[in-house]
């Protein structure tokens, strides 16, 4: 039912990190497969537990591509009806592919934790409040390029159909946050509960010197990328060719 599209370098670094992300994936009661891009990596390196889990296929690209171009290729393999977006260093808690399946096939709509260094949790609670948004909704609670995004792009699990049309975005970060435009083409439920650990650490690429630079270019595309989609869907604009 459930493809998890995950971009990975394969780094030695986060190769733990991967494997206890598969490992929460076992855990999950619902039926899911796995596509890794393997980012310029060599498929040898992936660790042991996924390369003999039949669930979870490699896309091996032949030279680094970076993790929008990688994830976007990625999401071609996908042969499920839903799709959901993860990093190869995060986790999902136990229950959180059949909460939101169950709504998603119950209602008919298309569309975290932080995990620190030391094991402990921290309850991030996005902006959009939990419940149903229609179709653009969830966009008008990103109020501006340097406010936090309304909710997590990894958090998400949507037709696979819809991510097609809203993957991510053209950027060398922050390309997560132009995804988010899945929720501008069919409304969708915000859950009140949390379904995703994203790992705090220093090798994560929020915290690499110099990722600061582009940030705020990043996050002005992806929010104006947002806005406008969300207006030309609500005004049925048309173009000429």
């Amino acid at each position: 039912m459930i493809s998890v599209v995950i971009a990975s370098q394969l780094r030695e670094d986060r190769l733990d990190y991967l494997t206890d992300m598969h490992a929460s994936l076992t855990r999950q009661s619902a039926p899911w497969e796995a596509v890794i891009a393997l980012d310029g990596a060599s498929p040898d390196r992936l660790p042991a537990p996924l390369a003999q889990d039949p669930r979870v296929r490699t896309l091996a690209l032949p030279r680094p591509v970076g993790a929008a171009c990688a994830r976007n290729l990625a999401l071609t393999d996908v042969r499920t009806p839903y799709v959901n977006w993860a990093d190869d260093d995060d986790q999902f808690t136990d229950d959180a592919m059949a909460v939101r399946l169950d709504v998603l096939e119950s209602t008919g709509v298309g569309w975290s934790e932080d995990h620190h260094p030391d094991g402990a949790t921290t309850l991030w609670r996005c902006p959009a409040p939990p419940g149903r948004h229609e179709a653009g909704d969830v966009w008008t609670y990103w109020q501006s390029p340097e406010d936090t995004i309304p909710v997590g792009p990894t958090t998400i699990l949507a037709r696979t159909d819809l991510v097609r049309a809203a993957p991510m975005g053209g950027l060398v970060q922050g390309e997560d946050y132009c995804s988010l435009a899945v929720t501008c083409l069919a409304p969708g439920v915000v859950l009140p509960v949390p379904v995703y650990r994203y790992r705090k650490h220093s090798g994560q690429m929020t915290a690499q010197h110099g990722y600061e630079q582009l940030e705020s270019a990043a996050r002005e595309h992806a929010w104006q990328y947002g806005r406008s989609l969300r207006a030309v869907l609500r005004t049925g604009a048309g173009a000429a060719a």
